[in-house]
């Protein structure tokens, strides 16, 4: 399993539509994937969405939010999990 971490800051006062876009446009094009498995989205007080979704196999990439929504450009990571 591959987890992708998404994270882009908002501009000011914009998380709220930033959040509406990414829960009602970007992840339901990436979670009739065969692959996804699941998706959480988070936000915080400073701007931040982060989204952490898990794949069977290689992730595929939300698409990129309208620019009026965000400061920068999104970043994301991916991570499997580590056996302990």
């Amino acid at each position: 399993m591959i987890v992708r971490m998404w994270e882009a800051r908002a501009e000011r006062n914009r998380l709220p539509e930033l959040v509406e876009w990414v829960c009602d446009t970007a992840l339901p094009r990436v979670e009739v994937s065969p692959l996804h498995i699941a998706s959480e989205v988070f936000s915080s007080s400073d701007d931040r969405c982060v989204v952490i979704s898990k794949w069977r196999g290689e992730p595929e990439g939300l698409p990129a939010p309208p620019t009026r929504l965000v400061a920068r450009a999104p970043h994301e990571w991916d991570f499997t999990q580590v056996d302990r």
